[in-house]
């Protein structure tokens, strides 16, 4: 029999259509396990999982006994659900919903969300802060009822789904608050768009401070893997997957003397990333990512040259990719491995297959 991870891996990753029908199907086949703990449901282009880990923090540090939903994953699938502050055990959640799961052919994600909120129920949290996928109107997330929505940022990605402007992207994902909810945006630009909601202007701690009705006290930090991760002191790993996520990368860089290993997906602006990392980068090896919506190598690499980097390499395998750009960083330089988390997850994956 498939374990858990190996269930999950061959479910559809990609809809047919966008809806929330399967959704609601399996939640209640699993006896509506997301109406038994209020939420924090967060929503936006970049920044999501560590706003979800720091309210997470704040909530935890309230005393309150609390649940986490993030994506995607880098080392493996249990980062995605948490409870009190640890790793839940993913094979146990997936496997509470599997024959809900299949009975209705649920997506990938849509098992996985299905898990964290039985397993959140299961464990009798007192809060559970959960991070939306793609959008937030038709994104299976959208089955909390959650008192207060935090907005991270807008940003063009995703349009083919989500529409062409920020305005139309934001409308997607503000559909998430519900009549009565507190939203906590990022500043004023789209409060319009909610006016059945009480807006608060700020980031992960006034979403914190929502939910909880009072001030909290003191900073948290939170740490996510690959998200501005240094793996040593020459090695930055950061999943950012796309112009904007690049950028906020580029002005945290320390020098300009990166070797860049790279893998984007075929439906983000590859030419937007590479720009904003130019000036920062003497090279690039361009590589192919597990994901089967990943761009060619060769094809990423005759982007980069068009931008002229230094050097360009094209390297199909991840790690014989990292293996490259380490020679060509040698004893001076640094490697930057960016562009989508699906690549660090392929090589984090490769990593911890040879230590065991």
């Amino acid at each position: 029999m498939q374990s858990g991870v190996e269930w999950v891996e061959s479910l559809d990753p990609w809809p047919e259509e966008f809806g929330l029908g399967r959704m609601r199907v399996l939640l209640d086949a699993l006896g509506e396990p997301q109406l038994r703990f209020p939420s924090v449901h967060v929503v936006g282009t970049n920044g999501k999982s560590t706003a979800t880990r720091t309210i997470e923090a704040h909530l935890a540090a309230a005393g309150l006994a609390v649940g986490a939903y993030l994506s995607p994953h880098v080392r493996g699938w249990s980062e995605r659900i948490r409870v009190r502050g640890e790793e839940a055990d993913f094979e146990r959640a997936v496997e509470r919903v599997r024959p809900a799961a299949l009975a209705v052919g649920a997506t990938q994600f849509e098992a996985v969300t299905a898990a964290a909120l039985a397993e959140f129920a299961a464990e009798s949290v007192d809060a559970a802060v959960i991070e939306a996928g793609l959008g937030g109107r038709h994104d299976a997330t959208n089955v909390v009822d959650a008192p207060v929505v935090l907005l991270t940022n807008v940003d063009l990605d995703h349009t083919e789904v989500l529409g062409g402007t920020r305005e139309e992207i934001a409308r997607e994902k503000l559909a998430v608050a519900g009549p009565g909810a507190t939203v906590v945006l990022p500043d004023r630009e789209f409060a319009a768009l909610v006016p059945q909601a009480r807006v608060l202007v700020g980031g992960a701690r006034e979403a914190a401070e929502a939910f909880l009705g009072a001030r909290v006290e003191g900073d948290v930090e939170v740490s996510l893997p690959g998200r501005l991760e240094w793996r040593s002191d020459r090695e930055l790993w950061d999943g950012g997957h796309n112009a904007a996520g690049a950028a906020w990368l580029a002005e945290r860089l320390p020098g300009r003397d990166f070797v860049l290993v790279v893998s984007i997906l075929a439906d983000k602006d590859a030419r937007g990333m590479l720009r904003e990392l130019r000036p920062y980068a003497r090279g690039v090896v361009a590589t192919t990512s597990s994901n089967p919506r990943a761009r060619a190598a060769r094809e990423l690499a005759e982007i980069a040259a068009e931008l002229r980097f230094g050097t360009v390499d094209a390297v199909d395998d991840p790690e014989e990719a990292l293996d490259r750009a380490r020679i060509l960083a040698g004893a001076s330089g640094a490697v930057l491995v960016t562009g989508s988390l699906y690549l660090l997850a392929d090589l984090a994956g490769r990593e911890e297959h040879r230590v065991e």
